[in-house]
């Protein structure tokens, strides 16, 4: 790794065995089927249910996934695969994604393979979802299918996206399906999420011991806009970060997420629910959050200062249609990740949200993330300055200044 420095620019090698990559999520891309999200309503008007038309496109999809990189993130819809508790997986449907993940992985694209990405079968969710402990049974019972079916075309293992996140927004915020809001219940849902986790981290060690597991952890640098805010800030800190973590210890890396900074007063401040605030600070912001890169370093080193494991980011983007600011974004990002590097963490890869736009769960699919720009209307792909940039990173393993 090195840093080459001349008049005209500044140049940042990183190791030669980094993993470039983008993500996605199933329910985000395909069209909606018997799930947990199905027909919820998006703050900017639009209804869940057609996403991308990604299962109509996914030889499309492939030109775009493979410029960007040699991994890729993303699952499957369970709701398809399994139309029942204990059932056997659709054929049809599991010849679909062998197919696509075949052409990835023949295009030199390896995957990681995400088990459970914020939605669940309406059978399941209808008995009780994450709440009901016996449902544990029923979630080991899928993953271990996927492991049989999908296993030979994958590199490593996410078994949960964002447990915190997802916990936290069906529990607790109520923005998620099945929008409680109880504390209580989202300390049990947690605590389910990470005994199904360690379940099939057992099973995993044992039918793919070569293939590493993981999960993915968002993280949020919460912090206290004035006196009121501050123990908001201090339990949400914990809660999110320290109390999960210590959750999800069985695993062989860190996935790690990050994207916000929010400010409490005590209650968060956001460019989604409270803009005139952000505005009002003169703080710079994306569509969502208040834009603070440093928090990415923030939180590596807290995680890996807990409990250290090598670290690959899963997620990192920022939510807005101006290229040029996804590229600055990148750039922030990434300068970032070098330092870390240098430091001696031991991070592994840079996973880019999202490969391109997709359905932004409660919030709807105007809000972007994507290096490839969607047309909402016709579905049409289109490649944009910011992934012309991002690839150029991944082709070359260097990101220019």
């Amino acid at each position: 790794m090195e840093v080459l420095d001349t008049n005209q620019y500044m140049k940042l090698t990183f190791p030669d065995d980094f993993l470039w990559g983008t993500s996605s999520a199933a329910a985000q891309i395909e069209t909606a089927s018997d799930h947990n999200w199905k027909g919820v309503p998006s703050m900017d008007g639009y209804v869940f249910d057609r996403t991308t038309d990604h299962e109509k496109r996914r030889m499309e999809d492939v030109e775009y996934i493979t410029q960007f990189g040699s991994i890729y993130r993303c699952g499957v819809d369970w709701a398809r695969l399994q139309t029942a508790p204990f059932a056997d997986f659709e054929t049809d449907v599991v010849k679909e994604y062998q197919d696509f993940f075949e052409e990835l992985n023949n295009r030199g694209m390896k995957i990681m393979f995400v088990m459970h990405h914020f939605t669940n079968p309406l059978w399941f969710e209808n008995n009780g979802t994450w709440e009901n402990e016996k449902n544990i049974d029923a979630f080991v019972d899928y993953g271990t299918k996927c492991i049989e079916h999908f296993s030979d075309y994958v590199y490593n293992w996410n078994t949960f996206n964002e447990p915190n996140v997802y916990a936290i927004n069906g529990w607790l915020t109520g923005n998620f399906p099945p929008f409680k809001k109880s504390l209580s219940k989202a300390d049990k849902v947690i605590k389910n999420l990470a005994a199904a986790h360690d379940i099939m981290y057992a099973i995993l060690q044992v039918k793919t011991p070569s293939k590493p597991v993981g999960i993915s952890l968002n993280t949020i640098w919460f912090e206290a806009k004035n006196v009121l805010g501050i123990a908001p800030a201090q339990f949400a800190n914990w809660w999110f970060h320290k109390k999960v973590a210590d959750l999800f210890q069985d695993l062989d890396f860190w996935g790690i997420s990050y994207y916000a900074n929010i400010l409490l007063d005590p209650t968060p401040i956001t460019y989604i629910e409270t803009p005139e605030k952000v505005e009002k600070l003169g703080l710079p912001h994306d569509k969502m959050w208040i834009y603070k890169p440093e928090g990415l370093r923030r939180y590596i080193k807290k995680i890996y200062d807990w409990h250290p494991k090598p670290i690959i980011i899963t997620e990192n983007g920022i939510c807005t249609e101006d290229s040029q600011v996804r590229i600055n974004s990148i750039k922030d990002y990434l300068t970032i990740c070098h330092e870390l590097i240098a430091e001696g963490i031991p991070l592994q890869g840079y996973i880019h949200w999202s490969t391109w736009d997709n359905f932004e769960w409660n919030l709807g699919p105007t809000y972007r993330f994507g290096l490839v720009s969607i047309d909402l209307e016709t579905m049409e792909r289109s490649m944009t300055e910011a992934g012309e940039f991002y690839k150029k990173i991944t082709e070359t393993n260097e990101l220019e200044l």
